[in-house]
């Protein structure tokens, strides 16, 4: 398929399609897969904060297995160390040399389980694989592939031999989504699923990898009106004048939502953005980029109140 946003519906078909295939292992969390597929399709990472068991993990490996993608799990503790993540160079007996042996970060789709377990110095060294798509060792630079997406979990409830993400590191993550608890109807028939083998195990792919790289250019080139822009360089702005927050968002947080903006579109097979579009990203995009007031600090669901209130007082373009 080429990469174009006048074929925005058959993009948008094959989403469904892939959107579709993943919540055959995830039920009734539709909105939550479309978020991961959306900081796909943007070229952006996932946060996943949620209590244990609600799967944060599932959702990474029901992507990665849906697209055909290599996939790699981390698990996060406090004796973790940078080359862990990234590699580190070894000492080749046989040539004489040290060699360069790549980390788990060399992979498609990466799992940083409970990433706020680690310590600051090995949360760092994600940054420049999020930011720059490369590993930077031993006065060496090492491009990471040309589809690289971290997902990291948290758990929001348990601090105990934890180190707080820092806003700097937030600000890195596309989007923050949260799971949640099932419903009673929706856990009977993951209950249902599961009697005999987790439906994971059957999961076959869907969308291959030309195809997602020919998704994310055709999510760039979906189309965003000056007024569009305008609007949402406003909303950002607000952010930054509300009695609510502390600390707005920052630039960083216009383009993401521009291009969360624009991935969205493309899901519904639309080939423009419009103001409602924006409205409806808003919140997973800018609620993890700003700090309430310290009367109105709280958990991720307070940020995102105070962010649609925001967007809310913000007049859209007229048509």
């Amino acid at each position: 398929m080429e990469a174009h946003a006048t074929q925005a519906p058959e993009a948008g078909a094959a989403l469904q399609r892939l959107i579709d295939n993943i919540e055959s292992v995830i039920f009734g969390k539709r909105e939550v897969v479309e978020l991961a597929v959306i900081a796909l399709l943007a070229r952006g990472h996932l946060l996943l904060e949620d209590l244990p068991g609600t799967g944060k993990t599932m959702l990474a490996r029901a992507l990665s297995k849906s697209l055909d993608l290599d996939f790699k799990r981390v698990q996060f503790t406090p004796d973790l160390m940078p080359s862990d993540i990234t590699g580190a160079s070894i000492f080749n007996q046989k040539n004489g040399a040290f060699e360069f042996m790549q980390g788990p970060v060399f992979t498609h789709i990466l799992l940083a389980d409970e990433i706020n377990r680690a310590t600051p110095r090995t949360q760092s060294a994600l940054l420049e694989c999020m930011a720059e798509g490369q590993v930077s060792a031993d006065g060496q630079t090492f491009a990471l592939p040309d589809i690289f997406m971290v997902v990291a979990t948290q758990n929001p409830i348990e601090m105990q031999g934890t180190y707080r993400l820092p806003e700097a590191q937030l600000d890195r993550f596309f989007l923050r989504a949260s799971l949640g608890y099932p419903k009673p109807d929706v856990e009977a028939r993951m209950l249902e699923a599961q009697v005999q083998a987790h439906p994971i195990t059957a999961l076959k792919p869907v969308v291959d990898r030309p195809m997602v790289l020919a998704l994310q250019r055709a999510a760039a080139a979906v189309h965003v009106a000056p007024a569009v822009k305008r609007y949402i360089a406003d909303v950002v702005a607000a952010t930054r004048a509300s009695p609510l927050l502390r600390l707005g968002a920052s630039p960083r947080g216009s383009i993401a939502l521009m291009r969360a903006s624009q991935a969205r579109a493309l899901l519904s097979g639309r080939e423009f953005v419009d103001p409602p579009i924006v409205k409806s990203m808003a919140a997973a995009v800018l609620a993890h980029r700003v700090l309430l007031q310290s009367d109105r600090q709280g958990s991720p669901a307070a940020a995102e109140t105070a962010i649609n209130e925001i967007v809310a007082s913000v007049a859209p373009p007229l048509r």
